[in-house]
Order: structure tokens, then sequence, then C-alpha cells
């Protein structure tokens, strides 16, 4: 009881804020994990990292108009998805270009949106949790729609699941047996772009790339087959999140001011730690290159 108490702040069950934090931090780490282990199989973390910093101008035009930031997520993730499958084209090169020309024209926009927020509305509070995010702040309004969208992305993975796979590690054989690789990939893009919307409200926009890609990578350090992957990369970031917002809400003891560390940095460290733990693990194993292994055997 007294090792609890030492670990657990008085009061952490039984806040609302609290159990807010853990239920939407639960439902976007069980999205991310598996929808990075495709992201990272396919070579397409840029796209993520890319979408998770244009959710900045989503989000600031969201706080602009008076609107929660996840419809300007959610808004502008879809649309910058959108532009990058257009532009894009097969090879992998001319996917980054047209990601990166996407980027560009986002982020300045973002910074038009911001720099519009802070002058005529003060809202240098609302910009630091657009841009860090806070679980701890996110409106009771809010959970439901977040949870309505992580249950979509999760049933539209697992009916793509393993077309998706096929034409993420062979192309060519994918087009051969009649996956409409093109399909496929946009039904990706877009599930990334949902999750990355999701991970902006959870770790704010410009950190959302560690919750989506960061417990994916981990996972395939160690994990050979892409059902073990998915589901270590899901467990792994719900651990993160969890003990992040435990750790966040401990901190308000803390030195040295006493009023919180943010909850965004102790769960990208703990989602750092997983990596550099993971990747321990595989070199006492001496486990091979996990991407090959995954798509050779498929399944």
């Amino acid at each position: 009881m007294t090792a609890c108490g030492a670990l657990i702040a008085s009061g952490f069950f039984s806040s609302p804020a609290v159990r807010t934090a853990l239920a939407l931090g639960a439902a976007v780490a069980l999205v991310a994990g598996p929808i990075g282990v495709f992201t990272v199989v396919r070579g397409q973390s840029f796209a993520g990292e890319a979408l998770g910093d244009i959710g900045t101008t989503g989000g600031s035009g969201a706080a602009l108009v008076g609107a929660g930031p996840l419809w300007g997520f959610l808004a502008f993730d879809l649309a910058a998805a959108g532009l990058m499958e257009i532009l894009g084209v097969e090879r992998r090169r001319g996917r980054d270009l047209a990601t990166g020309v996407v980027l560009g024209a986002g982020l300045g926009l973002a910074a038009l949106l911001l720099f519009l927020d802070s002058t005529e509305h003060s809202a240098s509070g609302m910009t630091v949790t657009i841009l860090f995010g806070s679980l701890f702040t996110v409106g009771g309004a809010t959970l439901p729609l977040a949870l309505a969208l992580a249950l979509l992305v999760l049933l539209v993975l697992a009916l793509v699941a393993r077309p998706l796979l096929l034409a993420s590690t062979s192309p060519e054989l994918a087009a051969a047996r009649g996956v409409p690789v093109g399909l496929v990939g946009a039904v990706h893009l877009v599930a990334l772009s949902l999750s990355a919307a999701l991970c902006a409200i959870t770790v704010g926009s410009i950190l959302s790339t560690a919750l989506l890609v960061g417990p994916a990578a981990a996972a395939l350090r160690v994990a050979r087959r892409p059902g073990r992957a998915t589901a270590l990369a899901a467990g792994l970031g719900v651990a993160a999140v969890w003990l992040g917002v435990l750790l966040a809400y401990d901190s308000y003891d803390w030195p040295p001011h006493h009023r919180g560390w943010p909850v965004s940095f102790f769960v990208v460290a703990l989602v750092f730690a997983e990596y550099v733990l993971c990747g321990i693990a595989r070199g006492r194993r001496r486990l091979p290159d996990p991407v090959p292994g995954i798509a050779a055997e498929g399944g």
C-alpha cells in the first residue's frame, strides 16, 4: 500500500480528467500501433511526420474560428492526404517529393494562422495545446468522437490488412494477384491521416509522429510476424501513454514550480525508451532486419 501510494498520487483514479486521459490515450495508442506498423513497412514514416505537422494548420485554423482542435486536425490531415495521393507517383521518391511539397505549403499556412490566433485572440495557451497537446485538457465532448474515429480506423484496417501487407512488401506480386494496389494505398493514407489527427490531440501536432511511428518501429525491432508486431506496437503505445499520464499527474508535486510537467514530454520520452530497449533486446537475440522477415512470412 505504501509503495502504491508513493507511485500514484492521491486522487489519481477519482479524477474525471485522468479517466478521460486514460480512455482517450488508450484508444489512440491502439489505433496508432497497427497503423504505424504498416506505415513503417511501407516506408511512409515521412508521410506520417508530414500529416502530423500539417495538423498544426488545422488546429490553429479551428482555434481561429472557435472550433475544437480535433475538427481542424481531421479536416486538414484528410485534405493533405488527398493532395499527397494526387501529386504522388508510384515510386517512393515521387511520394516523398509530393509529401514535401504539401508539408511546406501546410506549414506556411500554419505560421499565418498561429500568428492570427496570437494577435486576435491572445490564444497562447491554445497554441501550446495545438503544438504539444494535453490529455488533461481534452473536453468530454471530444472523447466520443475520438473513440468513434478510433473504432472506424481499426475496422478499416481489419478489412484491408492482408492486401495492404502484400501491397506494402511486394507491389508487383500484389498486382499480379489482382490486388488494387493504388486503392489499397489510398485507403491506408486516409487511415494514416485519421490516426495522425488522433495522435495530435494526444501529444500535439508536432510530436504526433512519436506516438504514430515510435511504438511501431520499436515493435518491428523484435517481432518478425505482422500480427505480433501490431499487437506489440499497440501494447507499447498504451503503456507509454498510461505511464505518461501517471507521471504527469504525479509531477504536480515536483520542483521547480509544482505546476506539473507536460504529458507529451513523458509519452515521447517513454516511447524513445521503448525503442532503445527493443533495440537492445534485438541485439541480444541477434535478430536480422525485421521488415524483410515480415515480407517473407506475410501473415
